[in-house]
């Protein structure tokens, strides 16, 4: 097997880096040096984050290092949240692997964007990404990416360690950098799917959108948009209800050529206000007249519903990398580990692991979005 994943909850962090570097050397084989490799370690090693990712490289040998501090780590099937985690995965056999620096400016023009080498825009490449969310506007990186990258896959999570800028700490080979954006371009001969779970679940019927304004949902299906809502609302058994209380979101359906959607063709946000005055909702999206939305709410069942949905036809993936938002893990879902089982028991390996993540980067629809309270997948296959 080419890929391989460790985790250690030792409190120290030389012995906690030193047991995931040999299990994960067990696992690949002793000499096999990885093509990439990606650490990700909890706020208890963020002062020997340098240390553990200087390990690493030492150690594994790997063609490609990233790495990011977190609030909690995956390993395996386990979460580690709010104590001492160190989460190493490798994979070797994948072929061609670019370390990226990312600079991002935003401007009035939009964001200006370095960083990204020639070739970038070939097909079947992918891109792991790890911003940080204080520096990087990774909201415009990716509006710039599905502009001007449409074949590229991108897929990661904001790093989320510290709360105020020059907190995270994030790594690509020998260097450590408190801001910006590192990734991994993957070349061609990496087999990549992705998978973005919204955590929710659609309620009532589709409409189509037949006035609008920027974020303000003014009609659907020819009617104001509140008057749906509390229509819907009404029309609702006791369970439902109690979920529609707690929150309500809009899908849009993102390819409108298809006949028919599913979840994952839709890009979930929230409603933000409700108007019964102007009978306008406004959501956290621009939508335009003709585009179709559903209504969409979101609790603990949906979301586990949601992933194991999508990831039913992803069975025979080898490894995975999880990015999970850290509004979810133990408090959202009431047992630990939720996410990770779930990943690691539907593809059938113990290679996956990942951070819980201050917002969630992923495709749908074939366009890449920045999203929260979603579980952002890259799912990796051997080569035939």
């Amino acid at each position: 097997m080419p890929f391989a994943a460790a985790l250690s909850e030792h409190p120290e962090p030389a012995a906690a880096v030193g047991e995931a570097i040999g299990e994960v050397v067990e696992r690949l084989g002793e000499g096999v040096r990885p093509d990439l490799a990606a650490v990700f370690v909890t706020a208890a090693h963020h002062d020997a984050f340098a240390d553990v990712a200087a390990a690493v490289r030492d150690l594994l040998a790997p063609a490609t290092l990233i790495g990011a501090t977190a609030v909690a780590v995956v390993g395996g099937h386990r979460e580690v949240e709010q104590r001492p985690g160190v989460s190493l995965w490798a994979a070797a056999g994948i072929g061609e692997v670019t370390p990226v620096r990312l600079d991002a400016l935003p401007t009035s023009a939009g964001v200006v964007l370095g960083g990204l080498p020639p070739g970038t825009a070939e097909g079947g490449r992918a891109l792991l990404l790890l911003p940080d969310p204080f520096t990087f506007p990774a909201d415009g990186f990716v509006d710039h990416v599905s502009e001007r990258y449409p074949g590229l896959t991108v897929i990661g999570g904001l790093a989320s360690a510290a709360s105020g800028p020059g907190g995270n700490l994030l790594a690509l080979d020998d260097r450590v950098h408190a801001d910006g954006a590192v990734a991994a371009l993957l070349g061609p001969g990496a087999v990549v799917t992705t998978v973005v779970s919204q955590g929710c679940r659609p309620i009532g019927h589709p409409f189509t959108v037949t006035r609008a304004e920027g974020n303000l949902l003014h009609e659907l299906g020819g009617r104001p948009a509140f008057e749906r809502l509390r229509e819907l609302a009404e029309s609702l058994g006791p369970e439902e209800r109690q979920l529609f209380a707690g929150g309500v979101h809009v899908g849009r359906v993102i390819d409108e050529h298809k006949v028919e959607f599913e979840r994952g063709d839709l890009l979930v946000r929230a409603v933000l206000r409700a108007d019964p005055g102007t009978g306008s909702l406004a959501v956290g999206d621009e939508v335009a007249v003709g585009q179709t939305i559903q209504f969409q709410v979101r609790d603990a069942a949906s979301a586990d519903e949601d992933l194991r949905l999508l990831l039913a036809t992803e069975q025979d993936a080898d490894a995975a990398l999880l990015f999970t938002c850290n509004g979810r893990g133990e408090h959202f879902f009431g047992d630990p580990d939720h996410d990770a089982t779930l990943v690691s028991e539907l593809i059938g390996s113990p290679a996956v692991a990942g951070m819980f993540c201050a917002g969630e980067v992923g495709p749908v629809g074939g366009q890449t979005f920045l999203h929260g309270y979603t579980a952002s997948v890259a799912l990796f296959r051997d080569r035939p």
